[in-house]
């Protein structure tokens, strides 16, 4: 029996999501940005595509309305997106694993079976600005250090250095606030299969420690599924499109 968690046929501007992958938990989208920061950035300026790397921190809430910040090197023209307030796309992935077709025992019986990838993603559209303001840009330094500082036995402070080499650094970079416009969030676990394969790709992927995020992510997964076939009650899903509304904790698919 499969059980779909959302409706069977979606389209979005900004991402193909089949039905199933559609994930609409405003909680478990905001955990996995902050868990995976380094956003792949994509934007276009001159005509030409412009994407980079930059790890991004939500200052309040993932939605429209919110705002990231991130900071760059001046020597990196990507910044000058944000000088004209440009819209651009972060895209913020994790729990990625090869799915090999051995991983179902469906495929002793018919064969009827392929290859494919799982993985989760959010893509966060807004508008970019710079952040030239010596005082902002060390609160925006200060915040994302604290931040990946914070799990550490002696996280290491920006006043751990000396003040004349923090300012040298600073003179040398660029903030970035991205003003949220939409999120829409992906999760590909093995949804679309029967029970029996899902639990055969949970025992394929825990088979490697190098696919542990995505080994926990499907068994999660797997057993939300369970918990609902067990209970036999009914699956409500929104049928409109993946822009984050925190009022009612809908995420629509474009």
């Amino acid at each position: 029996m499969i059980i779909a968690l959302s409706p069977p046929v979606l389209s979005c501007g900004l991402m193909y999501i089949p039905g199933p992958f559609a994930e609409s938990d405003t909680a478990r989208i905001a955990e996995f940005v902050s868990a995976h920061p380094l956003a792949t950035l994509a934007g276009v300026e001159d005509g030409r595509p412009v994407v980079d790397h930059l790890p991004f921190m939500c200052l309040d809430r993932l939605a429209p309305g919110g705002t990231m910040v991130a900071h760059t090197a001046k020597g990196n023209a990507t910044w000058r997106l944000g000088e004209r307030g440009a819209e651009v796309v972060l895209a913020f992935s994790g729990a990625s694993a090869y799915i090999s077709p051995s991983f179902y025992p469906s495929k002793a019986r018919t064969h009827e079976v392929v290859p494919t990838w799982n993985y989760s993603t959010v893509h966060v559209r807004g508008t970019l600005r710079c952040v030239h303001d010596e005082a902002e840009k060390l609160a925006i330094v200060t915040m994302l250090t604290d931040r990946m500082e914070a799990s550490r036995p002696v996280p290491w402070k920006v006043t751990d250095a000396p003040a004349p080499y923090i300012a040298k650094m600073l003179a040398g970079i660029v903030g970035l606030r991205l003003e949220m416009q939409s999120v829409t969030a992906k999760t590909k676990a093995s949804q679309n299969r029967t029970a029996e394969d899902r639990r055969g790709v949970v025992e394929g992927l825990a088979a490697d420690e190098g696919n542990r995020e995505a080994a926990a992510l499907a068994g999660e997964l797997l057993s939300r599924l369970a918990q609902l076939e067990s209970r036999r009650t009914p699956v409500r899903f929104t049928t409109t499109a993946p822009h984050f509304n925190p009022g009612t904790r809908d995420l629509a698919e474009p």
